[in-house]
């Protein structure tokens, strides 16, 4: 029980060890100066002789009070009277104030309490009352909470405790609420504490009353019929009711732990949906929603959400209120509903995304696939309220006529595939279909929509592929015909240097014809290298090291201005490339960056293992996951423009002026690389500078074939391009020249018969194989071409290894080996020697191949 210190007429307020306060009075101020006024007047009446000594009296005496005063202030004895400490109306506040409030000093002596804290302490009178600590001493539910009181006040610290007294006799037990705080924040004040002590007894009943009444809200929520959730605008679930969460087999602690998203609970791309609902600030929507959720296994319900929607002022969305009604039943009890969720189904799990839309192109309904596609395009949602916000704009009058032809009732209304908006490049199909006349005032037309980015993107690489290819084919075949020209230039060339001296004014004209043929010799090779068809000897590098023989000509190629810098990976793994085929990839992309970095910059060649799982995680499209070796080679020059950069491997195309290019550079790094078995990727932006990676298959050992075995297999002789000049290329024999091109073959067997050699000239495969039968097989070496009109090389060699098993054979071409190798049978060998090829590489071939083995 507490008493009412309103009513209580022995609680009056009470200073305690401080004497009271006296209100200064106007009269004695007027006596006061009344008498020293009559004793002057007094005085004056008597002579100035005789008033003279009790007026110096009267001022030593008036001198000694004045003094003593001014001691008694300096010692603050006497204080001057503050108006507002003692304004009575904030006198009256503390002492009649409901809570409790005492002041105690330095020592913990009370030195002030009014009557709500005697009462609430316990108190009789004043000479009665008592500190905190003391009043609740011995009582172990209190004893902490004052400690901490108590710790606070002696720290000059704000302390709050709230703290629950047991009731005696039986008596309800009461709650206090105990303050502490230093008085002022003066040195002087800090050493006084103010205690407040406050009867909170009827606000913990209130309490206690709403929580129990919420309890048994949420009790009645959780186990009512139908489901109940929460989730934030982060799409993070704050809330699940119980029965929910048992339909959809989850734990509700679980769930309250967090960790639970919109997306794990609603099927497919119904998440779109609620999340689709347009912002107006200030506003409260409320939409209907049919859709699937997902259970922990992964099965589904249908649902309909009344999904309830608050927007501050802002237009910022707060955490919703979703009601959850289950359409879960027996379709043979209610086939009506059992076709309503069928239909919701489809249309919210089909991939296309379908809307209405009104004339205006406003979107009326929309399943989820449009919602999410919606989002993805506008961040603020315009293109879920407008299906033209959805398009470009400068495709957005395909789509407003094909909904105009819909409004007026039109069918087969063609698709049109346009560009959507948003910041990246994505395209879509719209099919428009017109609806019934009595609804075209809610809704104009339907639309479905069907997104072709990855179509077009695949299209875009199969053509790009393809065109590619037929570029190379087209190179290869143009490529073969300049290499049978180019053979009968050089081979007329070395005639004619061979009949003039040089002394002769002729034989410098001479020379420069031989030098142009080499150079276009040169470009055919390019031309072969990205055609795929060249030859190549590849053998196994260590990368490292073949970087370090070249990083010296590198620097020589870039020039001063350009800073090379060659970053080595740890332990690469081998190899197998070609290696003056490898290092023309490397020149060919060094001088490129070159050219990009007229006034200076950075050529870095980095080099690194990539393994399976590694390249896995690239985006690089058409490369396969395995082990390969990385070399990136970059530059800090001016970039390629993004419209182009799918036609740099093209080849003759070049940016660079006339005259300062032949457009084959990269177009050889292609075919080079890709006849190698690697992949070349690019990646550039305009004024920053281009990166070309490289990835080379690793190359895994293989055990050791002896001599003996690899003869035996049949594998092609190589015979080098260019030999080293022998003392004696003259020889003996009869050699069959097989040579569809006449004017060449007139001159390669001119030259062989210079050499010594008697030759017998055919035209092609069958007129070869009859001379042959002339000659009753009385050939020492065939020299055949081996693309031919009527039978191929090939074709040729299998049917004379039918006649004579030993007969040897040279194959010249201007494609590679690969070209024509699948075609023969195993175990058959050969020489090759690549188209073109002047009269010594001829002979040489020749003699070496005609060599006892």
């Amino acid at each position: 029980m507490t008493a009412d210190p309103d009513n209580d007429p022995s609680r009056e307020p009470m200073a305690v060890h401080e004497p009271g306060r006296r209100g200064g009075s106007i009269v004695l101020v007027l006596l006061v100066a009344g008498g020293i006024v009559a004793a002057a007047v007094a005085l004056m009446t008597l002579g100035r002789t005789q008033a003279q000594p009790f007026i110096l009296g009267l001022l030593a005496l008036l001198a000694m009070v004045g003094l003593f005063n001014l001691f008694a202030y300096a010692a603050g004895i006497i204080r001057f009277a503050d108006r507002a400490a003692d304004d009575p109306v904030k006198g009256r506040i503390a002492d009649q104030a409901y809570d409790g409030l005492a002041v105690t000093d330095a020592r913990g002596h009370v030195v002030y309490s009014n009557a709500a804290y005697l009462a609430l302490t316990g108190a009789v009178n004043a000479l009665d009352v008592r500190p905190v600590e003391r009043v609740f001493i011995g009582n172990p539910d209190v004893s902490e909470a004052v400690f901490r009181l108590l710790k606070a006040a002696r720290e000059g610290k704000r302390q709050q405790e709230e703290v629950r007294i047991a009731g005696t006799d039986g008596a309800h037990g009461r709650w206090l609420r105990m303050r502490v705080r230093p008085l002022g924040r003066g040195k002087r004040e800090t050493k006084y504490a103010v205690w407040s002590i406050a009867d909170i007894t009827r606000d913990r009943e209130r309490q206690e009353d709403v929580f129990q009444e919420l309890q048994h809200a949420i009790e009645y929520l959780d186990h009512a019929p139908c489901g109940f959730f929460s989730v934030g605008a982060s799409g993070d679930i704050g809330y699940v009711n119980a029965t929910l969460a048992n339909w959809l087999d989850y734990d509700l602690a679980e769930i309250g732990s967090g960790g639970l998203k919109l997306t794990d609970i609603v099927s497919g791309d119904g998440a779109a949906l609620l999340t689709s609902i347009a912002p107006v600030p200030g506003e409260v929507k409320t939409e209907v929603f049919d859709i699937d959720l997902r259970m922990r296994g992964g099965k589904t319900m249908p649902v309909r959400l009344y999904h309830k929607l608050a927007f501050g002022a802002d237009g910022a969305a707060g955490a919703s209120r979703t009601l959850v009604i289950s359409r879960a039943r027996d379709e043979r009890a209610d086939p009506q509903r059992a076709a309503e969720v069928r239909f919701m189904r489809f249309f919210d799990h089909t991939p296309m995304a379908i809307a209405t839309v009104d004339r205006s192109g406003a979107v009326v309904r929309a399943n989820a696939r449009y919602a999410k596609l919606a989002q993805g395009l506008n961040p603020d949602g315009a293109a879920g309220k407008s299906i033209f916000r959805a398009v470009s704009e400068r495709d957005r009058h395909l789509v407003i006529a094909a909904i105009n032809r819909a409004a007026e009732g039109q069918g087969d209304i063609a698709p049109v595939e346009v560009m959507l908006d948003g910041g990246k490049e994505r395209w879509g199909q719209f099919f428009v279909t017109s609806v019934e006349e009595d609804e075209r005032d809610t809704e104009a037309a339907i639309v479905y929509l069907l997104e072709t980015t990855e179509r077009r993107a695949l299209e875009n690489q199969i053509n790009q592929s393809q065109k590619m290819e037929t570029v190379g084919q087209l190179a290869g075949g143009i490529a073969h015909d300049f290499n049978n020209v180019l053979s009968a230039i050089m081979m007329a060339t070395d005639f004619l240097l061979n009949a003039h001296k040089p002394t002769d004014p002729s034989f410098q004209d001479i020379m420069q014809i031989k030098q142009n043929a080499n150079r276009a010799a040169a470009l055919v090779r390019h031309l072969l290298a990205f055609s795929r068809k060249q030859t190549l000897r590849p053998q196994v590098l260590d990368l490292g090291e073949s970087l370090s023989d070249i990083e010296n000509l590198l620097k020589r190629l870039i020039g001063e201005k350009v800073k090379l810098e060659v970053v080595h990976g740890r332990d690469l793994w081998p190899i197998k490339v070609d290696l003056s085929q490898f290092e023309q990839v490397i020149v060919n992309l060094a001088v490129n960056a070159r050219d990009a970095m007229p006034d200076g910059g950075k050529l870095t060649v980095r080099t690194a293992n990539l393994t399976s799982e590694e390249a896995g995680k690239l985006a690089y499209k058409g490369m396969p996951p395995a082990d390969y070796v990385r070399i990136d080679i970059s530059d800090t020059g001016t970039g390629i423009p993004a419209d182009i950069v799918d036609k740099i491997f093209e080849p003759f195309f070049s940016t660079k002026e006339v005259g300062k290019g032949t457009g084959l550079g990269l177009s050889t790094v292609y075919g080079i690389v890709k006849q190698t078995g690697g992949f070349v990727y690019v990646d550039s932006e305009a004024g920053k500078g281009t990166s070309f990676h490289i990835f080379l298959p690793r190359h895994h050992a293989e055990p050791e074939v002896a001599p003996e075995a690899h003869a035996a297999s049949g594998a092609p002789r190589e015979t080098p391009a260019e030999t080293k000049p022998r003392t004696d290329l003259t020889g003996q024999g009869t050699i069959l020249l097989v040579e569809d091109e006449e004017g060449l073959r007139s001159l390669n067997a001119r030259g062989l018969r210079s050499r010594g050699y008697s030759v017998v000239e055919a035209s092609n495969g069958i007129e070869a194989l009859e001379v042959l039968e002339e000659k009753n097989g009385a050939v020492d070496l065939v020299v055949s071409d081996v693309v031919m009109p009527e039978m191929d090389g090939p074709t040729l060699l299998k049917s004379m290894r039918e006649r004579n098993p030993d007969l040897k054979i040279i194959f010249v071409s201007g494609y590679a080996e690969d070209a024509f190798e699948k075609s023969l049978p195993e175990n058959q060998q050969f020489a090759f020697l690549p188209k073109p090829f002047t009269l010594s590489q001829l002979v040489a071939a020749v003699k070496e191949t005609m060599a006892p083995s």
